[in-house]
């Protein structure tokens, strides 16, 4: 994406480094996390951004040999704004001074008092006096760079807003990408706006370019692409469909763990609505005979993941000059791959279905979603005209309701599950609840329990139900029903699906719990 205007965020290891990425790109900007390690003085030269964010991070500046910024960047010429790590950062790189000490550390919500002069990007902040940030910091500036001035403090942060206007370097001891930050958004849009952007990234654009793109690595040859009726993969068969029409053959497969009705529905939605080639595989009875008896859900996720690897070798060998494997990798998992810490990612997605393929079956990838976020796939998917029904659809795991159960994997529970999850999902949408959260389900409990129904004693399963509210999935909480809700939704359950005598509400949040069970 070269030819869009780019900004360059630095990241020191903050975790809501995504969000900054986020709010941009909600301006329609392009933007690229890379990890401090990474952006030397010839990296920088080579990406050419026009205005650069210092990210936060857990580091100390006052400690030997903590992340610093490039030298390069404070003569390159552009915008650079620094949040956090990257405020100190920039103040000990600039001739400040950053101190560690008791009574100055700052955790939680705090209100900014602004200075007497005015500031460009803080236009449209302090109409009502003081405003709301969210802090998180130990450190503080204890003396600013030359040049620079304070233009907002608070109680524990004398400098929590500093600027050197002559060169547009700007600092904040705050976090305004979250969203405890009410008026975070606007701080953004002032800077880009002072860098001189244009907001030429928009999903229309990026549909157009993926094409191309798509169309010049692929020439002549065959796609294979691994469906599997979620949106990321969706949208990565119509896009590349709309790029090479006949030269693509989208694989779905039934492992035996899908919700109800889903393959149906999955191979129904394509055929009728895309003129694509299409392979309904149904591995149900390999899948599930694989997985009797075992119990951990480590064991779990590596034999079905050996599993999709055997079957997409399978269909790959059956199409004459496929030299290529689509897969729905997400800006995410590229950023995970060069994570700050330096350790490369060791899985893809479990949703994709397809970690190892390439290696093994002498494919190269396509990726086109590799530089859009989950709420940029949705966009997309709308821009190519993918039913609405697909594009607001819970995320669900490759290893499927596999691990929904926990213990070992039989029909029966699966059975069991799929009804019960059906009669969930179904209270959600009644209710009007289904957009509003991130993920939905229910777990089956390796326990049984003691029932009454009418007048007879039962012994039957517990069940759990799921539901959170997330930005990306890195971390959730749970959803807060009413108890009505879950009253009406479990006398549904145990009425209408035999095998489940008791139904519970998982209310742990991520971390410390994962969304799914296993």
């Amino acid at each position: 994406m070269t030819h869009h205007d780019r900004l360059l965020i630095i990241d020191f290891g903050s975790q809501v480094t995504q969000l900054i990425a986020r709010r941009l790109r909600e301006l329609n900007v392009y933007c690229e996390i890379h990890p401090y390690q990474n952006v030397t003085d010839a990296f920088l030269r080579d990406f050419a951004p026009k205005a650069v964010i210092l990210s936060g991070g857990p580091d100390s500046v006052t400690r030997e040999g903590s992340p610093r910024a490039p030298e390069a960047l404070w003569d390159f010429g552009v915008p650079v704004l620094g949040i956090c790590y990257g405020q100190q950062t920039m103040m000990t790189q600039l001739g400040g001074k950053v101190e560690r000490g008791h009574g100055t550390a700052e955790f939680g919500r705090a209100f900014v008092t602004p200075a007497a002069d005015a500031l460009n990007i803080l236009d449209g902040w302090f109409a009502a006096g003081n405003e709301q940030v969210w802090m998180s910091h130990g450190d503080h500036v204890s003396a600013i760079a030359p040049g620079f001035k304070v233009y907002g403090t608070s109680p524990n942060a004398p400098f929590a807003i500093t600027a050197d206007t002559e060169r547009n370097f700007f600092a904040v001891q705050f976090h305004p990408e979250v969203h405890h930050t009410p008026k975070g958004a606007k701080l953004y849009e002032n800077f880009i706006r002072l860098a001189g952007f244009t907001g030429d990234w928009t999903m229309a654009g990026y549909r157009e370019q993926a094409i191309q793109q798509i169309r010049d690595q692929v020439g002549d040859k065959q796609v294979i692409c691994a469906l599997s009726g979620g949106v990321d993969s969706s949208v990565t068969a119509i896009l590349i469909n709309e790029a090479i029409g006949d030269q693509l053959t989208c694989v779905f497969v039934d492992h035996g763990l899908l919700r109800k009705d889903e393959a149906i529905e999955v191979t129904r939605m394509f055929r009728e609505n895309y003129n694509l080639n299409l392979i309904a595989a149904d591995e149900s009875e390999m899948f599930l005979g694989a997985l009797e008896g075992v119990t951990d859900p480590e064991v779990k996720r590596k034999t079905i993941g050996k599993l999709f690897i055997d079957v997409f070798d399978k269909y790959a060998k059956e199409i004459d000059g496929a030299e290529f494997l689509a897969q729905g990798t997400l800006y995410p998992d590229v950023i995970e791959s060069v994570s700050f810490s330096g350790g490369p990612s060791v899985t893809i997605k479990s949703h994709h279905n397809v970690g190892g393929l390439p290696e093994k079956m002498g494919l190269k990838l396509v990726e086109p979603l590799r530089e859009l976020f989950k709420d940029e796939v949705r966009a997309l998917g709308r821009e190519l005209g993918l039913p609405e029904q697909f594009i607001r659809r819970h995320p669900f795991p490759g290893p499927g309701l596999a691990i929904r159960c926990p213990g070992e994997v039989t029909r029966e529970k699966l059975d069991i599950l799929r009804n019960a999850d059906a009669v969930y999902i179904d209270q959600i949408r009644k209710h009007g609840l289904y957009d509003e959260i991130w993920q939905a389900f229910v777990a089956i409990l390796p326990v049984r329990t003691v029932g009454v129904m009418g007048d007879g004693r039962t012994y039957d399963f517990a069940c759990a139900l799921r539901a959170v509210t997330s930005v990306d999935g890195m971390t959730a909480d749970y959803y807060p029903y009413t108890h009505e809700f879950l009253g009406e939704t479990a006398t549904r359950i145990i009425n209408e699906v035999p095998g489940i005598n008791r139904v519970t509400y998982d209310i742990t949040s991520k971390p410390p719990g994962t969304i799914e069970w296993e």
